[in-house]
């Protein structure tokens, strides 16, 4: 494929972000930050940070998605940096990490930056205020990304110690671990659909289901170290990038990979990012080149070729981007061949194979199509065979070369046999229900011998015929318990046609329950899940949208009463009401009264951090949220206490306090140092104090001070 447009800036390009006002934010390893045009990589506006990065394979800068806030690993990896973008100032930095800072990332709703290091730790940073909020679940090793959901509820950090932790910043609680990886874990991104995809260093690549925590698949084809990973619109294609200069494409509907060189590039990919507006992918690599590229290349000349009927250059076209596959014009020519191939076997079966050629000989060019096309015609010599057997009556030898030649099988002759059989076998089961009709049955049969597919069924029925009418009479009674006990002892059932028609039952209560549910006519849609929940292939889903349902009643009559603790309870058990219009205030309103509250707790003052959120102390969903805020204000307390020459007996109260409260975290262990540095006499030890949790934290421990 042929780039677009391309620019040269001369440094290995670190950072390609696309901002919420469409800005293309380029960064490269000396920290020279550019704000582009998207569509003509062109320079608007830009400034120096004058920080080398010689190593840069994980996030060492990150920006908001508002471009407001940037943040940056030093030099020597010692300090993560946060600044105002405007006023190029310092905000604050973290010098917390034993050992080197690993990577940085600022959530996609502007409230906090977060610092992660080799010791496995993640501090999250109030953005506007620059202080410490909370840590993350440590890992054992080395963090080597952190990646964020589009809607800002999840954060997710991957580690050498090859495990994967999924926490909520909603709730402010770990959701999984997420363990399947045999090396370290090194890149990773959410996807639509409750998908999380990783790769580590061994290039396995996972799809993850978030919710159970399962492996959906393990993406095929990788043989090159994956340094950057983006989506399209979507999340309809998944883009990988290498160390070789290569960009492998897959489809995140069906997993396949579309090409293991869609692109190749001569200098290892550095940066990726995608422009929605335009279809664009745009590539940032170590020699210093942004290169933009549209998917659909190509897409403008399949109208001429369909217009000439040029198929075999369309499908050509099609193998140099895959992706145009996925156009409507390709789709076009797809049903065409369908067609096509489908009119040609039509005449093939009448004898006439001039017409079948003629039909073909458009798609004849096309490799591909040329092998089926060959194959077509080879297997029909026999058909005239196959159809004075069928004629004639000699079924024996008419099946034998339908299983030899299966595109027999869509023939209306085929059709026409299984017709019959189907209405033998039913006059069968007719004499088998009459305790004398045994002999008349095996006379029905007897057409059928040497028919090895039937000869199985005729020998269940005749053997089995008891059992088949129990299985009989529990269907005509829709007891279909009953039917599925039968089945689990007697496998033989699934082949007879009333199997078929309980399977075909089940979809179409499925289909209209879906029906039902999208007109929201919840319901007559639970009354047929309660039916298809005792079918063993709908089980375990039914009882997933029982559940879903049940809950999303529950939601919309807590909103509608006016029961906000029970309503925000239940969007913490299924995410998709976070999505709802009802959803989406209730979680808006949360997050502007928290960063009301996050001011409040800069300054210490917990009585306006309560009066501020005093409508959700009764919440259990908001409780742990809660209790970080007021762990936030109580440390701002102790740290202002110290500062302004508070006793030590007076800071020590308050240190036995904030442990019985919290217990042992980042924060208090970090003022326990300063604390001992003063007091050097103390006797106080944080480990065999009384420690108290985050977790188990409730809203009538609140005090004014801690130091009370």
């Amino acid at each position: 494929m042929d780039f677009v447009i391309r620019k040269g800036i001369n440094k290995a390009v670190i950072v390609l972000k696309i901002l919420e006002d469409g800005r293309l934010i380029v960064v490269d390893n000396e920290t020279t930050i550019r704000f582009m045009k998207v569509d003509e990589l062109s320079l608007v506006e830009g400034f120096k940070v004058n920080i080398k990065h010689k190593y840069y394979k994980t996030n060492v800068v990150s920006f908001s998605n508002d471009g407001e806030y940037f943040s940056t690993l030093t030099a020597d990896r010692k300090e993560s940096c946060l600044y105002s973008t405007k006023t190029k100032k310092l905000i604050t930095k973290v010098n917390r990490h034993h050992g080197e800072a690993s990577c940085v990332g600022i959530d996609p709703l502007n409230r906090y930056m977060f610092s992660c290091g080799d010791d496995g730790k993640t501090f999250a940073i109030d953005i506007k205020s620059g202080k410490l909020v909370f840590t993350l679940p440590a890992h054992v090793d080395t963090i080597n990304d952190i990646v964020f959901s589009a809607n800002g509820n999840w954060v997710a950090t991957c580690s050498y110690d090859r495990k994967i932790s999924v926490f909520s910043l909603v709730t402010m609680s770990a959701k999984t671990k997420l363990k399947a990886h045999a090396a370290a874990v090194t890149k990773m991104k959410f996807i639509k659909g409750n998908r999380l995809v990783s790769i580590d260093k061994n290039s396995s690549a996972i799809v993850w289901d978030l919710f159970t925590g399962k492996v959906l698949e393990r993406l095929q084809g990788i043989h090159d170290n994956v340094t950057q990973l983006i989506t399209s619109k979507d999340d309809e294609f998944l883009f990988l990038g290498t160390t070789l200069g290569y960009i492998l494409v897959y489809d995140l509907k069906t997993y396949e990979l579309l090409s293991p060189k869609y692109i190749k590039i001569a200098s290892p990919i550095s940066a990726l990012a995608f422009n929605n507006e335009n279809h664009q992918l745009i590539i940032g690599t170590e020699d210093g080149f942004i290169m933009s590229y549209n998917i659909y290349a190509g897409e403008e000349k399949l109208k001429d070729m369909l217009k000439n009927k040029e198929f075999d250059t369309i499908q050509k076209e099609a193998e140099i981007n895959p992706i145009l596959a996925y156009t409507q014009i390709y789709s076009l020519v797809s049903n065409l061949w369908e067609n096509t191939l489908a009119k040609a076997k039509i005449a093939l079966q009448n004898n006439d194979r001039d017409k079948a050629l003629l039909l073909l000989n458009t798609f004849k060019n096309i490799p591909s199509k040329n092998k089926i096309i060959q194959k077509t015609m080879a297997d029909y010599v026999e058909f005239e065979k196959f159809a004075k057997f069928a004629k004639e009556g000699k079924l024996a030898l008419a099946y034998s070369l339908s299983n030899t030649y299966p595109v027999y099988k869509s023939s209306k002759l085929y059709l026409a046999l299984e017709d019959r059989w189907k209405k033998t076998f039913v006059q069968a089961q007719k004499y088998i229900l009459d305790p004398k009709g045994m002999e008349k049955a095996k006379e029905v049969f007897k057409p059928y011998r040497g028919i090895s597919e039937k000869t199985k069924l005729i020998q269940e029925l005749l053997t089995q015929g008891e059992v088949y009418k129990r299985f009989r009479t529990a269907i005509g009674q829709k007891d279909f318990t009953i039917c599925f006990e039968l089945i689990k002892q007697h496998k033989f059932l699934k082949e007879f046609p009333e199997y078929d028609v309980l399977m075909n039952y089940a979809d179409t209560l499925y289909i209209k329950s879906q029906e039902l549910l999208n007109n929201d006519d919840t319901n007559s849609a639970v009354k047929m899940l309660r039916i298809l929940s005792v079918f063993d292939d709908f089980k375990e889903e039914v009882k997933l949208l029982m559940h879903d349902i049940e809950t999303k009643q529950k939601f919309f009559s807590a909103v509608e009463n006016k029961e906000y603790d029970k309503a925000y309870e239940y969007m913490t058990q299924t995410e998709e009401l976070q999505d709802t219009p009802e959803g989406i205030e209730l979680q808006t309103k949360w997050n502007n009264d928290l960063v009301k509250a996050n001011a409040y707790a800069v300054n210490g003052d917990a009585l306006s951090v309560k009066k501020e959120l005093m409508e959700y102390m009764k919440m259990s969903a908001k409780t742990t949220a809660i209790a970080t805020v007021f762990a936030w204000c109580y440390m701002v307390q102790l740290e202002d206490n110290a500062r302004d020459g508070a006793s030590q007996l007076a800071l020590e109260k308050g240190i036995k306090n904030y442990m019985l409260h919290f217990g042992l975290q980042e924060q208090i262990e970090s003022f326990f140092i300063l604390f001992k540095n003063k007091y050097p006499a103390t006797k106080l030890n944080l480990e065999q104090l009384t420690q108290g949790s985050a977790s188990m934290w409730r809203p009538s421990m609140i005090v004014m001070s801690i130091l009370d």
